[in-house]
């Protein structure tokens, strides 16, 4: 039945009948009906070419999902291409609402769809579920399936961190500088909540840093440079990340400084500047004991002169007194004088002859 058929229907009561009241009715239905078929006819239009390649490929996705999809904001294109990629590659146990959810969620519908195909094709177990968790956690699922089938490798040290080897020291001292290609695929299972690359990094760093520093000397990892990959294999260093390990390489192997050497050069220098500090301490308190001596020299001789200076006072209180006489005090005169010119006589070398009033 045709438009046309369907208006002459719909008019053929409103000429039988001349009432207004009907006529009225008749001219709300039509209108009605001529809006219902506008909105079919865009309807239509819009996802006409979707709904036949639905049909075509047996996606099912009805007229009125795609409108639904309208409605709630979801992209009907992206969803029926997805979910046709899907039948197409045997996926059919796939929902159109989880695809949609996905959708909302913010997801990336068309790798998680990409990476479900690749892991059925590779034998590998991964459901839509986990797959969409994957991608809502961030990561790239379809880098994350591709590098579980085809391992990458990891350099240890990043260079982009801005260092080429990792420095360890033998029990000897010396410095021994290696290099390290750590090969892992993606686990998975784990992938969600799993660590990063920067944390197998940092694991293999440091068993490289231990099994090195283990060594009694870096003559044994200089000839076996494998013991270093296989102890740090044995750790498990792979526990709690999103990779699985698959083997550490040593790529490299030089020798660095003699740290022994410089350490104990260090700590002789160390030593010799204590005891320049200890014997400038006792030179400074030597020089304060001396400084003491000579005030107390200084002040002794202070308390001679004060002694020396009650002298005259005791000799004029003899001669008030007449404990001495006038002649006695000359004769003493006489005396120091005598003694004053033997000490220029004799201060005048080592030579010079003993006075003759010296003798008895």
């Amino acid at each position: 039945m045709n438009f046309p058929s369907l208006f002459a229907l719909l008019a053929a009561p409103a000429l039988a009948q001349d009432r207004p009241g009907t006529n009225l009715v008749t001219i709300l239905i039509i209108g009605v009906a001529v809006l219902v078929g506008f909105v079919l006819i865009v309807v239509l239009l819009r996802f006409a070419n979707l709904w036949i390649q639905s049909i075509l490929t047996h996606a099912g996705v009805g007229l009125l999902d795609m409108v639904a999809m309208s409605l709630r904001k979801v992209s009907p294109a992206l969803i029926v291409r997805a979910k046709i990629m899907a039948v197409q590659a045997g996926l059919t146990a796939i929902e159109t609402r989880d695809l949609e959810a996905h959708y909302l969620a913010g997801g990336n519908v068309m790798k998680v769809i990409t990476a479900l195909i690749a892991a059925d094709r590779a034998r590998i177990s991964l459901d839509f579920k986990q797959a969409a968790a994957i991608d809502l956690a961030g990561r790239d699922v379809v880098d994350a399936l591709r590098t579980s089938v085809n391992p990458k490798v990891i350099d240890c040290p990043d260079p982009k961190k801005g260092k080429t080897e990792v420095a360890a020291v033998a029990k000897d001292g010396i410095q021994v500088l290696a290099k390290a290609r750590v090969t892992v695929r993606t686990n998975i299972p784990r992938l969600v909540g799993g660590a990063t690359e920067e944390t197998i990094i940092a694991r293999v760093g440091e068993g490289i840093v231990s099994a090195i520093g283990s060594s009694n000397s870096h003559k044994e990892v200089l000839e076996n440079p494998d013991r270093i990959s296989k102890a740090v294999l044995t750790k498990g260093l792979d526990a709690g990340t999103a990779f699985e390990i698959v083997s550490i390489d040593i790529a490299d192997v030089d020798i660095g400084h003699n740290i022994g050497a410089r350490l104990q050069a260090d700590q002789a220098e160390a030593d010799k500047r204590v005891a320049q500090a200890m014997a400038e301490k006792r030179r400074a308190m030597a020089v304060a004991a001396e400084q003491e001596n000579r005030a107390e020299v200084m002040s002794n001789r202070a308390k001679v002169v004060l002694a020396e200076a009650e002298v005259p006072k005791a000799f004029a209180d003899a001669l008030r007194t007449g404990r001495i006489g006038v002649f006695d005090y000359y004769r003493l005169q006489n005396i120091q004088a005598d003694t004053k010119m033997r000490d220029s006589i004799g201060g005048g070398g080592p030579t010079a002859p003993p006075s003759p009033e010296g003798k008895e």
